[in-house]
């Protein structure tokens, strides 16, 4: 009877099985590591509060249009992914907490405005604003040429695509710089998502370099995209720079980040057309010029992805 391999066993079932709770507290509302003590011991909201401070800016607000000034009100669809971008620290029936929490909240206090926000998940969100089932949406969304057709942005922060490996794992060096890299390997990532998109959009490239083509699962939740990376079902994930760094800086979710990818602008998303972008613009470029935009992303770890002004519809990082 082998007990020291049954022991073995079971270590390895309970923390398979701890997996998906620490994605939901440690990285978020889908990402990283834990039972909740674990996972809030790993990943407690930051207590500062620089968007308490911030005031209603009246030549601001007076660009919004009246209907909506007279209402008081924007319905945000808010994707509750994972920190530092938004997630939910003490349990999904309290308040969600990140930095597209906070930059969201400030934008609407210059405004003058209360937002009602409404949990959704990411791919969802942009074919929605273009129904009205929200006015705006946020979900660390990049500003790319195929979403600038049907999609309005104004940019917030620069963060862009990474990749990452279980901890231990130097097969792919320690940065990825060529999609080529990827080939013979199985790659997790988000539905929906730019990682989605370039992956597909690429595929072609490992036969072109006569190497084997590297397989896409696509997981609606970063939980299980974490998951299946520790259980050796994928090799690499796939996601954004600031959330992937974060991740790995959770020593639960035993992950090593490979390095930035490609940047690309994040912004808030409006259905084309959309009367509401000047005025979130000005709000994004008042709190920058007060320094409460320097302030949260200080508090949220992301300086790196500071902006110098806010932009309507950029074009797409080459």
């Amino acid at each position: 009877m082998n007990l020291p391999g049954i022991r073995s066993r079971l270590r390895s079932a309970a923390v398979l099985a701890l997996l998906p709770l620490l994605a939901l507290t440690a990285c978020g509302s889908g990402d990283t590591d834990g039972t909740a003590a674990v996972g809030a011991q790993a990943s407690p909201a930051p207590t500062d509060d620089p968007v308490a401070a911030v005031r209603t800016v009246d030549s601001v607000a007076a660009l919004l249009p009246a209907d909506v000034r007279k209402a008081g009100t924007l319905r945000v669809g808010s994707s509750i992914g994972f920190p530092p971008g938004a997630y939910y620290p003490n349990g999904t029936d309290k308040a969600p907490a990140g930095q597209d929490i906070d930059l969201a909240d400030a934008v609407a206090k210059v405004l003058g405005v209360e937002l009602e926000r409404q949990d959704a998940s990411f791919e969802t969100i942009l074919p929605a604003l273009g129904s009205g089932k929200y006015d705006f949406g946020t979900g660390n969304f990049g500003v790319t040429t195929e979403r600038l057709k049907t999609i309005d942005f104004v940019t917030y922060v620069n963060d862009g695509q990474g990749f990452a490996v279980k901890k231990g794992n130097t097969a792919l060096g320690d940065k990825v710089t060529d999609l080529t890299q990827l080939c013979g390997l199985t790659i997790g990532t988000g539905a929906g998502t730019t990682f989605e998109a370039t992956l597909t959009a690429q595929k072609g490239v490992c036969a072109k370099a006569g190497k084997k083509p590297y397989d896409v699962k696509v997981y609606s939740e970063n939980a299980a995209t974490l998951t299946a990376l520790q259980q050796g079902r994928i090799d690499v994930i796939m996601s954004t720079i600031n959330g992937l760094r974060y991740q790995a800086a959770q020593s639960a979710s035993q992950t090593a980040f490979l390095g930035e990818f490609h940047r690309l602008d994040v912004g808030f998303a409006f259905k084309k057309g959309s009367p509401l972008t000047k005025a979130f613009q000005a709000a994004v470029n008042e709190l920058i010029k007060d320094g409460t935009y320097a302030r949260i992303l200080k508090k949220w770890g992301t300086s790196a992805s500071a902006i110098e002004t806010s932009r309507i519809n950029p074009p797409e990082h080459t």
